[in-house]
């Protein structure tokens, strides 16, 4: 009798089995349920909006700054050197190598190449000294500065580059479009902070000395994000955020001299549209 029982049990728990191995291939796990353990990496492009700024120069001979001066991006547009390898640095771009911690969690190392022009021939006030004053067309009776060619051309476009590390959350709103397969189309939303240093390569020509023309660790950056993921087949996606943050370069190089520099802070808001791929290795 104990053994007929034993059979059945043994025969009933074989068929349990059988029938959760069918459920699971006939009902496998979406491979988008999960992303704990998944790399990612994008490229993208952007635009960018400036705070005025203060500026101060100073240097062996001269100590000024410049007041609530403008600045705008320099855009490239739709163009080939986005893709092209040996231009693609040229244009103003995002890159993000990430890595999943956990399912909603990831951290990123990226580069934001953005592109900083100072407005020319903008009055601004100003206050401080400087030598040769009057000799760059850059006086005005109501004792502000013009900002001539001959006395200041300022601009971070090779570029400024801010280089940092993000924290950021992924949450699936696929549900809300009535989405039921993610594994061919998935929505995201994704929110992140991240932080990291500013290594712009300056070019700057003041007071009519030679401009300095190197990457130089500048300062440092704090930003803020939110966007919209659509992840297409599982492992493509396209991504567009808005991104705000704060910048404060207190060590800019501007001529060959090593007693030249200046100092700035301003906030900055971008506009980024980003193509990607997530795989697990």
């Amino acid at each position: 009798m104990k053994t007929k029982l034993a059979l059945i049990a043994l025969t009933f728990c074989s068929f349990s089995s059988l029938v959760s191995a069918q459920d699971l291939g006939t009902n496998p796990e979406k491979y988008t349920a999960h992303n704990k353990g998944k790399f990612f990496v994008s490229w993208g492009g952007n635009r960018e909006s400036y705070s005025k700024s203060d500026i101060r120069f100073k240097g062996a001979d001269y100590d000024f700054t410049l007041y609530d001066v403008k600045a705008q991006d320099k855009p490239k547009g739709w163009h080939i050197d986005y893709v092209n390898p040996a231009r693609m640095t040229i244009p103003q771009t995002n890159f993000r190598l990430g890595y999943f911690i956990s399912d909603k969690y990831s951290i990123t190392l990226g580069v934001d190449h953005m592109k900083y022009v100072m407005y020319q021939n903008q009055a601004v006030d100003y206050s401080g000294t400087y030598t040769n004053a009057g000799t760059y067309g850059e006086t005005l009776p109501n004792g502000q500065v013009f900002l001539t060619e001959e006395f200041l051309q300022y601009e971070h476009t090779d570029g400024l580059n801010y280089v940092h590390t993000e924290v950021s959350r992924f949450d699936d709103i696929s549900k809300l479009f009535q989405i039921t397969d993610t594994d061919k189309i998935q929505i995201n939303i994704t929110e992140g902070l991240g932080a990291g240093v500013l290594y712009p390569k300056t070019n700057t020509t003041l007071l009519g000395k030679e401009r300095h023309d190197d990457f130089h660790i500048s300062g440092w950056g704090v930003s803020a994000k939110a966007g919209l993921n659509i992840t297409f087949f599982k492992h493509f996606y396209i991504q567009g955020e808005l991104k705000g943050g704060y910048i404060n370069m207190p060590d800019i190089r501007t001529t060959q001299s090593a007693d030249d520099s200046a100092s700035q802070h301003f906030t900055f808001f971008q506009r980024i549209i980003a193509v990607g791929g997530i795989f697990r290795i």
